[in-house]
């Protein structure tokens, strides 16, 4: 298993994910310097971190995002890819009940799907999956030359894992979802396999 310097990150594998269907924790690491977990939140507390500050990428639109667009509303951004099996689809649907769980505060929320396979997740497909969760998350595509400098600027850790054939591999990469308040700081990292009420908490305690 290839550490991360994520915050009590966790790392998907093809190993990992059979732990992950059958309810197993990921191996945590805490990077030195973070915020210990805060008695208001559920997540780990990363308030005034050096880090994850911003992006500027295409999203399924096409059109070019900032992390400044979605102020007023909280941001929870993650990284993924839409071949993935199981970790993946369960965030993103994690993610659908707590905007339901939100109730009218639901609007306030802006999900960013942030794929570390630009070369299969064309923008096409990138619509496509977010629609199978909900209309209002976004899907952003980093060039594949772009995605060395975002992994490294929000510390997240990615890996090509060589298939079979060409186009059968699969990828590594930290699972982990970033919270930024309204105010488009980061706030919070939770954790994969985090309850969507606890996460649903922590939004409303952002807002």
């Amino acid at each position: 298993m290839v550490r991360s310097t994520q915050p009590d990150d966790q790392i998907i594998s093809r190993r990992s994910l059979i732990a992950a269907a059958v309810g197993g924790a990921f191996t945590p690491i805490i990077l030195a310097g973070c915020s210990p977990k805060s008695a208001d939140f559920n997540s780990i507390d990363l308030t005034g971190a050096a880090y994850a500050k911003d992006f500027r990428l295409k999203d399924h639109f096409g059109n070019i995002r900032t992390l400044a667009e979605f102020r007023e509303k909280v941001v929870v951004l993650f990284f993924g890819f839409t071949q993935c099996p199981d970790v993946c689809p369960t965030s993103m649907s994690t993610m659908a009940e707590v905007k339901r769980l939100l109730g009218k505060q639901g609007s306030l929320l802006q999900v960013l799907f942030v794929t570390v396979d630009p070369e299969r997740d064309t923008l096409p497909l990138l619509k496509e999956y977010m629609l199978n969760f909900d209309a209002t998350f976004l899907a952003l595509r980093p060039e594949p030359d772009q995605l060395k400098e975002l992994s490294e600027s929000f510390k997240m850790y990615y890996k090509k894992v060589e298939g079979k054939t060409p186009t059968s591999y699969s990828m590594d990469h930290s699972a982990g979802k970033y919270i930024f308040d309204a105010k488009g700081s980061i706030r919070l990292f939770s954790k994969y396999g985090a309850e969507p009420q606890a996460i649903a908490q922590d939004i409303q305690n952002l807002l």
